[in-house]
């Protein structure tokens, strides 16, 4: 089976099986001890087995994915063959650079149907009432056929759920007005962080995240998040709808001999930092479920305890670079690592941990049956592509070369809910209004002579009329005796009474 090397010491290398690629991962370790460059190389090798990978760039130093390393340095020689890389030879991988902003790579957009009712309450913190109030706006707006796209048009079926509250409550189920509300307010924090560069099309299709080049290699999907991750609702957000539309759209295939996709989501605590609790469960749902998927996920932060412990029980293939315990917090973390490793009787783990130097690693992987191997202290193998950042013009050049460049880069806003509502708004507005009269005609359409004596006997709207006139008249005057009697000769007069 086609393995990728991890590291090596004297006595024994360390390789991932491909066949547990699915398996999920951890690669963790304090700052500037490499965790970066051990991502690389799985994702490196993971792309050489013709496995797409998807990662979020944080720092901006996974981006040299995309070109080829340098001429080996005296000091990269001895390294090569301390790990016995003799076919070691510099090359690019292929690289597709996304970014939510679309300012680093092709914009990423999803429709808000596609997000969902659910997922969306989730993420929003919405209680059960006003979970229950958006699953009816879903509901509602598939019924009447409007589209929802982008956040305007949500905004736009929660306007019109709440100005036809009776007639919807009545067919659908209550829906109060302080729910709307809340939840309007829970929208303008998503949108606070950006996430209406999130919402719209054309929308991210999984398919184009799953490709390969013509060589066969996985392509590996960069995705910006430099910007992103200043804003941790919009992080989770994406990435979130990511993993649960791939576990929704993709069929059962149990343990392959290579995974289908591998998913590297480094500063993974910005994945759960002040996450709500349903939040958490759902990641952990995915997490464990995934697998069966032919996907994997591997998380890489500083302290393994960054990631919950029911997640971190899923993760099978460990990557564990130094630790510094200066702290109370930094011990727990050391011991906790420790603690997660397959044993090995000939390593003191907690006391290794805070020796490794920069490129060491303890590392332990899946082997046959699934079963973890011992952990072993490993020199960490080099990949072939930059380890570092890029310029700006070499990611103007790559995404320039981009296979999907002309599908995404321009943003389409098609007939939606927001702009059928506006026009029914419109058309209801016009029929509400009195008809305007053409100037210089009347109430009946006359002009000239006739129509200005008929405006002297009976009145228009601005003046009164004799008729009118005589009236308020004879009221005023059928207060005193003598108005009474005129009146009731004037009334005996036309009804034919006496006198």
């Amino acid at each position: 089976m086609p393995t990728i090397l991890i590291g090596r010491n004297d006595e024994t290398a360390v390789e991932l099986d491909s066949r547990y690629g699915n398996r999920h991962g951890m690669i963790a370790g304090a700052t500037g001890t490499g965790k970066s460059v051990s991502l690389m190389l799985l994702a490196e090798g993971f792309s050489k087995l013709g496995v797409p990978c998807f990662l979020a760039d944080a720092k901006g130093d996974l981006a040299g994915l995309s070109q080829a390393a340098g001429a080996p340095s005296e000091k990269l020689t001895a390294r090569l063959t301390k790990l016995g890389l003799t076919d070691w030879k510099p090359q690019a991988n292929p690289v597709v650079f996304w970014d939510i902003y679309g300012k680093s790579g092709h914009p990423v957009r999803a429709t808000v149907s596609e997000m969902g009712p659910t997922l969306l309450s989730r993420i929003l913190e919405l209680n059960d009432t006003q979970e229950g109030v958006m699953e009816v706006v879903f509901r509602v707006a598939d019924d009447e056929g409007l589209l929802l796209l982008d956040l305007a048009d949500l905004r736009a079926m929660l306007g019109f759920a709440s100005e036809h509250a009776k007639d919807i409550s009545a067919r659908y189920g209550l829906i109060s007005a302080q729910s709307v509300a809340a939840i309007q307010r829970a929208l303008l924090k998503l949108e606070q962080d950006g996430a209406d560069s999130f919402f719209g099309e054309p929308a991210l299709e999984l398919a184009d995240l799953m490709r390969q080049d013509m060589s066969g290699r996985g392509v590996i999907s960069v995705l910006a998040a430099d910007t992103l991750i200043l804003k941790p609702r919009l992080y989770s957000t994406f990435l979130l709808w990511l993993l649960s539309e791939l576990f929704e759209q993709l069929p059962e295939v149990g343990d392959l001999d290579v995974p289908k996709m591998v998913f590297f989501f480094d500063e993974a605590h910005l994945l759960f930092d002040d996450a709500p609790a349903a939040l958490r469960q759902r990641v952990e749902q995915v997490v464990r479920l995934i697998r069966s998927k032919g996907v994997g996920v591997y998380f890489c932060s500083q302290n393994p305890d960054d990631v919950p412990g029911e997640i971190l029980g899923q993760l099978g293939n460990r990557v564990q670079h130094a630790l510094r315990a200066f702290t109370p917090r930094d011990q727990k973390a050391v011991k906790a690592a420790a603690e997660t490793f397959a044993r090995n009787p000939k390593i003191d783990v907690v006391e290794t941990i805070g020796t490794l130097g920069t490129g060491e690693a303890l590392a332990s992987t899946l082997g046959d049956g699934g079963v973890p191997s011992p952990v072993q202290k490993v020199l960490v193998s080099t990949p072939v592509c930059r380890i570092g950042a890029i310029t700006p013009e070499e990611r103007t050049a790559v995404r320039s070369c981009s296979p999907v460049g002309g599908k995404y880069d321009t943003l389409v806003n098609r007939e939606s809910a927001q702009e059928r509502l506006a026009a029914r708004a419109s058309e209801k507005s016009a029929d509400d209004a009195p008809p305007v009269k053409p100037a210089g005609k009347d109430d009946d359409g006359d002009s000239g002579w006739g129509g200005a004596v008929r405006d002297a006997v009976f009145g228009t709207k601005r003046r009164q009329g004799m008729i009118e006139t005589m009236a308020k008249s004879m009221v005023r005057t059928a207060g005193s005796r003598a108005g009474q009697q005129i009146v009731r000769g004037i009334l005996g007069s036309i009804f034919g009474g006496k006198r």
